[in-house]
């Protein structure tokens, strides 16, 4: 991310998305006001990172009264995208994929799930979740329909390249990327790669000595 020239670390992104986590829990309990010592205990970070990650995005909060917490959930909400509902099409209807199209949390992220895609027949036509499988080969067209804004990949590794390529012609420019592959994707793609195998493989590592 870029903002007034100036690159923002993907790390710091990640804990904007922790912080506004956090004040979301401080005003269901009606808590007006944190400081960034408070906060950064909340979360197990030192109060300079949390001002040096605010300080990104403009000055926050008040010297020795701390931040507003419903104006600070606010900012953070508009920075992360979060103040908007973003639709989402996932591409693969598996196991994995059928998990991702029924899961009800991510309507409380302001993510809709509202289309999915297949390349075996068998599976096209179906419903998932209240939703009708399609073909890949109607990609483009449903994708413009459905306004879709973010693209999941859930297929064998195969077959992930060609289906980040076609959403890409469907002008979807960011893509959760659940097959074990790395994608080539232009400078304008956002692609964040989650690889459960290998997640789960590197636990091994604090087992092996047990």
């Amino acid at each position: 991310m870029i903002l007034n020239g100036k690159k923002i670390p993907e790390a710091v992104i990640s804990r904007l998305f922790v912080y506004l986590r956090e004040l979301s829990e401080l005003t269901k309990v009606n808590i007006p006001t944190i400081s960034s010592s408070e906060l950064g205990d909340r979360v197990n970070l030192s109060d300079t990172q949390v001002r040096k990650d605010l300080g990104y995005f403009g000055q926050f909060g008040t010297s020795g009264a701390g931040y507003d917490v419903v104006e600070l959930k606010k900012v953070l909400e508009k920075i992360l995208g979060k103040d908007k509902t973003w639709n989402v099409a996932v591409v693969g209807v598996g196991h994995l994929g059928s998990a991702l199209v029924t899961y009800p949390g991510f309507k409380n992220h302001g993510l809709n799930i509202v289309a999915a895609f297949d390349a075996d027949s068998k599976r096209v036509g179906r419903k998932c979740g209240g939703i009708t499988i399609k073909s890949i080969d109607t990609m483009a067209k449903v994708v413009k329909d459905k306004k879709v804004s973010i693209g999941i990949i859930a297929t064998p590794a195969e077959s992930a390249q060609e289906v980040a390529e076609k959403l890409v012609k469907a002008k979807v420019e960011c893509i959760l990327n659940f097959a074990p592959t790395a994608l080539a994707m232009p400078e304008n793609v956002k692609v964040k790669d989650v690889d459960l195998s290998r997640e789960l493989e590197t636990l091994s590592y604090f087992l092996a000595d047990k």
